[in-house]
């Protein structure tokens, strides 16, 4: 299952039924689960960590040193869960001494020249569209979907089920749930084909667009607006997700 054409370093701990095509790197201090495939000419360097059933494709390069001045060499890491495929030319740095790993989880889908920079932090079933870049310990969480050409300010907190337009710009936290889009990005309604894929009921979708008339159509402040929703939507998984987010954003959320 490894090609004699491919490079792969003896101290490399390499899994079960694992497939390494020709012209594969694969570096020492990295480890590969079963099942996973290498694609020709991808690259993996020090420090990777890549789960079970991975599919990495021409070109990529995970755990690649960060671009960051501060970075002198310390050792850190870039973890992939399982079932993620890394498509044709992305990239995954691994960490910095801020955050010590960059971690992409699993079920996520890196489209072709994404880029994933030091210390970024994504949760489980995320789609990164092609050329998305995402700067330096940024948070995505579970089931968002950033389509493609999408660019992401250091630091932003990206919130679980978010539709982002493609071409979008990103400089403040999108808190989770909605759909954004335009230019300059705002607030464009609920994730509604997105949620319904994923079983929310009609009662919950309700509670959730309930919760961000408030926020974003309301006239209210921010602050205004939390209190509006804790005193008038019910108790939910939902609207605690939504008001912790806000509450816990230190870039401050899209309008």
């Amino acid at each position: 299952m490894i090609s004699e054409q491919a490079f792969v370093h003896p101290n490399a701990e390499i899994g079960k039924n694992v497939t390494i095509d020709a012209f594969a790197y694969i570096d020492e201090n990295v480890v590969i689960g079963d099942g996973t495939h290498i694609y020709p000419h991808a690259t993996v360097l020090s420090g990777a960590r890549i789960g079970k059933n991975c599919n990495i494709f021409p070109g990529a390069v995970i755990s690649a040193i960060p671009q960051d001045l501060k970075f002198v060499g310390e050792e850190t890491t870039a973890v992939i869960g399982d079932n993620t495929t890394i498509r044709e030319s992305a990239t995954v740095n691994r960490g910095t001494a801020s955050k010590g790993t960059t971690i992409v989880g699993s079920h996520c889908l890196i489209m072709a020249y994404a880029h994933v920079a030091h210390d970024c932090k994504l949760g489980d079933r995320i789609i990164l569209g092609n050329a998305t870049q995402l700067a330096g310990e940024v948070v995505v969480d579970d089931w968002a979907i950033i389509s493609g050409g999408t660019l992401v300010h250091q630091f932003c907190h990206l919130g679980a089920h978010i539709m982002v337009q493609g071409g979008s710009r990103i400089s403040k936290d999108i808190p989770p749930y909605v759909m954004v889009g335009r230019e300059p990005l705002g607030y464009m309604g609920l994730n509604i084909v997105g949620l319904r894929r994923r079983g929310f009921i009609a009662e919950q979708m309700n509670a959730i667009q309930e919760s961000y008339r408030y926020i974003y159509l309301s006239g209210l402040n921010t602050t205004q607006a939390l209190e509006a929703i804790e005193k008038n939507i019910p108790e939910s998984k939902e609207r605690e997700d939504i008001l912790s987010f806000i509450k816990s954003s230190e870039r401050g959320i899209i309008k």
